[in-house]
């Protein structure tokens, strides 16, 4: 299994816990070892492009998912998929706005995210009240079973001291153009449309 992360902001993540985390949540939901899944951390202008470009919305959003080969989920009656999953962007700015209101940290958001967007991945959506109870319930168990199974805490994601608030500044230069920064408003983006990795 090969689990890409990679990041291109000034956040200081730990980008071996998403490593782990992709692992965990692969191995879970019976996802061959095989597979591949790339996670991208990215400031808000790059996420904003591939939102408008994907799903026709404007502003930055805090993950986008871009699936592959469709892989499902596996169970005991059969070997599991294997092939390439996909990618996931991240961007740690909207993820921290996010974080702030719910009262947690930044990366503890960041990693619900990454599970959030390995679901959509797996086929997993919210477009409907069931289907949001059921994603948004696994999301959770499994955030908090790999936090449970890990030997040790997660670092928590930090800006280097005199950083430039990156969301602000795409707000700033985007007020009065009909945009501002949006939330999860994403979900999947249909096979084959990867983004930039």
């Amino acid at each position: 299994m090969s689990i890409d992360v990679t990041n291109e902001t000034v956040w200081d993540i730990d980008v071996k816990a998403f490593s782990d985390l992709g692992v965990w949540v692969l191995d879970q939901m019976r996802v061959s070892t095989s597979s591949d899944l790339a996670i991208l951390f990215v400031d808000p202008e790059p996420i904003a492009e591939l939102h408008d470009r994907w799903m026709g919305l404007q502003g930055p959003t805090d993950v986008m998912s871009f699936p592959m080969d469709e892989l499902r989920p596996g169970d005991d009656d059969q070997e599991p998929e294997e092939g390439v999953l996909g990618d996931l962007v991240i961007c740690p700015w909207v993820a921290a706005q996010q974080a702030a209101a719910a009262g947690h940290g930044a990366m503890e958001e960041m990693l619900l995210l990454a599970i959030h967007g390995i679901l959509h991945l797996l086929g997993y959506d919210h477009a409907t009240e069931q289907e949001e109870r059921q994603m948004f319930g696994l999301q959770r168990q499994l955030l908090l079973t790999f936090f449970a199974a890990r030997s040790r805490p997660v670092t928590q994601a930090t800006l280097p001291a005199g950083s430039a608030d990156a969301l602000a500044l795409w707000d700033a230069a985007h007020a009065g153009k009909g945009t501002k920064g949006s939330g999860h408003g994403s979900g999947r983006v249909d096979p084959g449309m990867r983004g930039a990795r």
